[in-house]
C-alpha cells in the first residue's frame, strides 16, 4: 500500500524588480501648453513567464501606455515589472494559472506605481491605472487557445 502524500503546495515571492522602464515625451515642451488636458490613453498589457530552475520562475508584466492629445503623442510609458517566485507542488494547469494570473496580481500595483511616478516626473498629471482582472484575462486566453485548437482540428 502506497501512503505517499503529494508534496506540499508552496508559493512564495523571492524578489520583485523593475526589468525595464522608459518614459518618452516626444511633443514636449509643446505638450505642456494645452489649455485643457484631456488625453486619449491607449493601454497595452502583456505577461510572460519562464522557468529559472527546478522550482523558481520569473514572471514579467509588461505595460505600455501611450497618451495622445490633439493628435500628438504627449508621452509614452513602458514598464516591465518582474518577480522571481518559488512554486512547488502544483500540477501544470495550476502552475500556469499562478504564473499568468496570481503573479500578475502581485506585480500590477508595483507597475502602476512606477507608471504614475514616471508620468509625474515627466511633467504630466499622474496616471493611475484601474485594477485589472487577471483571472478574467487568463480565462479569455484559455478560451482563445481552445478555440484555436478547435479551428485547427477542423481544417
Amino acid at each position: 500500500m502506497n501512503d505517499q502524500k503529494p508534496p506540499p503546495k508552496q508559493f512564495a515571492i523571492q524578489k520583485l524588480y523593475i526589468k525595464d522602464a522608459s518614459f518618452e515625451s516626444p511633443s514636449s515642451p509643446e505638450s505642456f501648453a494645452f489649455q485643457k488636458w484631456e488625453p486619449k490613453i491607449d493601454l497595452n498589457i502583456n505577461n510572460s513567464s519562464k522557468t529559472l530552475d527546478n522550482d523558481r520562475y520569473e514572471a514579467v508584466l509588461r505595460i505600455t501606455l501611450t497618451a495622445t492629445h490633439q493628435d500628438a503623442t504627449a508621452f509614452l510609458v513602458e514598464v516591465h515589472q518582474a518577480g522571481m517566485f518559488s512554486v512547488s507542488g502544483f500540477d501544470d494547469s495550476e502552475l500556469q494559472y499562478l504564473l499568468s494570473s496570481q503573479c500578475m496580481n502581485i506585480l500590477f500595483p508595483y507597475a502602476r506605481e512606477v507608471i504614475s511616478d514616471l508620468t509625474v516626473r515627466g511633467g504630466f498629471p499622474p496616471v493611475i491605472l484601474s485594477p485589472v482582472n487577471f483571472d478574467a484575462l487568463y480565462q479569455q486566453h484559455l478560451q482563445a487557445q481552445a478555440k484555436k485548437g478547435e479551428d485547427e482540428a477542423t481544417h
